[in-house]
Formats: C-alpha cells, structure tokens, sequence
C-alpha cells in the first residue's frame, strides 16, 4: 500500500493504518531504534509509541513522505528515552558521548537542536557540504552509527572517518560563530 492510502486510513481513523504502516515501515523503524537504544524492548516501545504519535498527529499534519516523517519521530523518541536513562546522575552514555562531541561546535546540543533557528543553519550546513561529508556527518550524528561502522560503510578508514568528523565539525563551529549563533 502507498503511502497516499496509508495517510487516507490515519485521516479515516482507520486502525488498518497502524497495520500497514508497520508492514511498510516497521522494520526500518525498529532499527532505527535499535541503534540508537541497543535493546529490543526498548526500541519495540519506540516503535509502538512512534506509531501512537504519528495516529495523534495525522491528521491535522500531512506529511510529503510518510516513512521520512515516522522515522523522524522513531529516531526522537528512541533519543529521549536515551537521554532519560543515561541522565548525568545516572551515569552517561554513547549518546551523551555523541551530544558531547556537537558541543565544541554548538555549545550545548541539547537546548540548541530545540533552536529553530540552529536548526535552519544546521540545514544549510548539511547543504553545503559534499556528499561524503554528508553521509558521513549524518550516519554520525544522526543515525548514531559507529565511526568503524561508517568506515565500513564507505570503504575508507577510522581514521578518515574521524579526520572527516573533525573537520565537518569545524567547519560547522565557524559558521556557526559568524552568523552569531554561539
């Protein structure tokens, strides 16, 4: 089933589309959790409340791409409940650890990805850089993947990918000191 009719059922409040959004997108969704969580429970959750969230929100939201926009939500979910069980008191964690790295650019990532306006520039950044730095940066910071498992991904070392990183984050640093946002 399209996305199209997929949307029409959540629009119908039909909950055959709860059905074939799992058939459609559920695998991808799960492990999408399952990397940044590492728990089948956990992410399994993540998926079941992404599917509450996206049965809330649609209507009055229609989204262009039905598995961009579930899995966007699947990701912030799966971060929260992350950023809730590692919470400084309780420790830390791998995305403490990967927050931490944004923060030399970005001051603190956490109460600036809530910026609309780092958001937008975020953005352009993303925009402006090649496609390998790209795919790198984002298979980073985003999906959470390992700088081995990228390394593996693209065919090139650790240390390339790490090299990559460190200058991606630089040059993220600088624009962002010259348009005044840290």
């Amino acid at each position: 089933m399209n996305d199209g009719k997929i949307k029409e059922l959540f629009r119908c409040r039909d909950e055959k589309a709860i059905t074939e959004t799992e058939k459609q997108y559920g695998n991808y969704c799960f492990a999408t959790a399952m990397r940044i969580l590492n728990n089948e429970l956990d992410a399994e959750e993540c998926v079941s409340d992404a599917y509450l969230a996206v049965w809330n929100r649609i209507p009055p939201e229609n989204p262009d791409d039905l598995g961009a926009y579930l899995t966007r939500i699947t990701r912030n979910l799966a971060v929260d409940r992350v950023r809730r069980k590692t919470a400084e008191k309780r420790g830390g964690g791998y995305s403490h650890q990967l927050l931490s790295e944004l923060d030399e650019c970005c001051g603190s990532a956490e109460e600036s990805v809530l910026q609309n306006e780092l958001s937008t520039a975020l953005r352009r950044f993303l925009k402006r850089l090649n496609k390998r730095e790209r795919d790198i940066f984002l298979c980073r910071y985003y999906y959470g993947y390992s700088t081995a498992k990228i390394a593996e991904g693209c065919g090139k070392s650790e240390d390339y990918v790490l090299t990559s990183l460190s200058r991606t984050r630089k040059k993220l640093k600088e624009m962002f000191e010259k348009e005044g946002l840290i």
